[in-house]
């Protein structure tokens, strides 16, 4: 699994049939960021059902798609402006856990692809 050191939230849905350059200029246009090594920013579509994490390290960008076959992504309001996430909520973020709730827990506990019966 990809674990970045600073996740960015876009708080507002994106078209999920954007690519890397117009996700790019995006985050350069609409959230007044640039990209740097090590951070990731996780769009969403408006049903919530995918994300995308856009992620740059020293080799190149990685563009990731989840989406859930079940349930929707817990996200932040329209009206918020921006979210950053620790990377302990990244990682319930992407499993489809409601990482607003979930402070202090160990995900290890509630996935663990060495146990017979989880799918992955």
């Amino acid at each position: 699994m990809l674990t970045p050191d600073t996740v960015f939230l876009a708080v507002k849905p994106v078209d999920m049939r954007r690519g890397i350059d117009t996700l790019t200029q995006y985050v350069q246009d609409e959230l007044k960021s640039s990209w740097h090594e090590g951070a990731a920013f996780v769009f969403t579509n408006k049903s919530r059902s995918r994300i995308k994490v856009l992620r740059w390290d020293k080799h190149g960008v990685w563009l990731c798609v989840r989406r859930l076959h079940k349930g929707r992504f817990r996200w932040p309001q329209a009206n918020d402006t921006d979210w950053s996430l620790t990377p302990d909520e990244f990682k319930w973020l992407v499993c489809g856990v409601d990482w607003q709730q979930v402070k202090g827990h160990d995900l290890t506990q509630w996935v663990s692809p060495d146990k017979p019966g989880n799918k992955q």
